[in-house]
């Protein structure tokens, strides 16, 4: 299991990536960084036309269920595999 050291390190590697990844990529990273940094989805769905907020809340509802610990790994893995 990552440690909290190294998921922050790969919070702030993810910053340096040579090119801005797609937006599937950018959701899955903002996803597993909230899982694992927050746990499970809190709060209700965004509605109306904020169709960023959706996105966003829907690829972290999507992480439900998965361990704080597990998130954290599986970020660091992500963020290590876009180098």
């Amino acid at each position: 299991m990552a440690t909290p050291e190294e998921f922050e390190a790969a919070a702030a590697r993810s910053k340096e990536l040579p090119a801005k990844p797609d937006n599937t990529t950018l959701l899955k990273m903002y996803s597993l960084y909230k899982q694992g940094s927050e746990g499970d989805v809190s709060g209700e769905r965004p509605g109306g036309f904020d169709f960023k907020a959706i996105a966003k809340y829907d690829a972290w509802a999507g992480q439900k269920g998965k361990t704080q610990d597990d998130a954290r790994q599986e970020y660091v893995d992500f963020v290590n595999s876009l180098f």
